[in-house]
């Protein structure tokens, strides 16, 4: 980032942006339900991971629902969190 830029920078913060939710899932093998879906999100925000990528909600009406519950059910919680922030909650999105 520029340094004469308007936006503050913290130097000493590694921000921790988790894709096992998304690309976890591709492994052969690997498929989670709703409800794993969910506590692998609380567990994370537990952790304080600070973005959590959900899902690519396009692919299928299960997959929208399963980051839809996250957003809702695990985005706004803030127990256990150093920074007392909650965790931002991001849906894989591409466009052509």
């Amino acid at each position: 980032m520029a340094e004469n830029s308007d936006v503050p920078v913290q130097k000493d913060k590694l921000i921790i942006f988790d894709t096992t939710l998304r690309d976890g899932e591709q492994s052969p093998g690997a498929t989670l339900n709703i409800e794993e879906k969910l506590e692998i999100a609380r567990q994370l925000s537990r952790l304080g991971v600070d973005i959590c990528e959900a899902g690519f909600p396009i692919a299928s009406p299960g997959d929208f629902e399963a980051v839809r519950r996250i957003a809702e059910e695990v985005g706004p919680l803030t127990e256990g969190r150093k920074d007392g922030q909650p965790m931002v909650i991001a849906g894989l999105a591409r466009a052509n």
